[in-house]
């Protein structure tokens, strides 16, 4: 396996998960395994900070199950996207500053912080309405 994925390949998984915090900690996993073997390991501590963050407020806000999706786009950019059950968006960030000095809800400001970009947009699976929150980061 190269060091770099510089193939520039496009790869797609989706994890789907029961509504249990404990469903957290097998996505971060999961999605080291996935950027270790495609060869992009320098990202896996970021990327498992934004994943973190947008399935745990999946599992934590909705009452139904969540999916964690990662894919690498011909522009190299890895997705990371968590779908829930609510088809409500999410609350907007919080500044960063603010953000790091609270107990909850500073998520999506790490997310703001970190990602080359993010974003939500209405989705169905498992035949409910819900939506993805989503953010992407360069391969660079």
């Amino acid at each position: 396996m190269p060091e770099n994925d510089e193939t520039g390949d496009t790869w797609d998984y989706t994890l789907y998960v029961p509504n249990d915090l404990r469903a957290v900690t097998v996505c971060r996993q999961t999605l080291r395994v996935i950027l270790n073997l495609h060869g992009l390991t320098g990202l896996a501590d970021t990327a498992e900070l934004l994943a973190t963050e947008l399935v745990s407020n999946a599992v934590r806000h909705t009452k139904g199950p969540a999916a964690l999706r990662v894919r690498r786009s011909a522009e190299g950019l890895v997705w990371i996207g968590a779908w829930d059950t609510d088809p409500e968006p999410p609350e907007p960030p919080v500044p960063l500053e603010e953000a790091l000095e609270r107990e909850e809800g500073r998520g999506l400001g790490l997310v703001t912080a970190c990602a080359e970009y993010w974003g939500w947009h209405p989705s169905a699976r498992f035949g409910d309405r819900g939506k993805y929150v989503w953010c992407e980061l360069g391969v660079a």
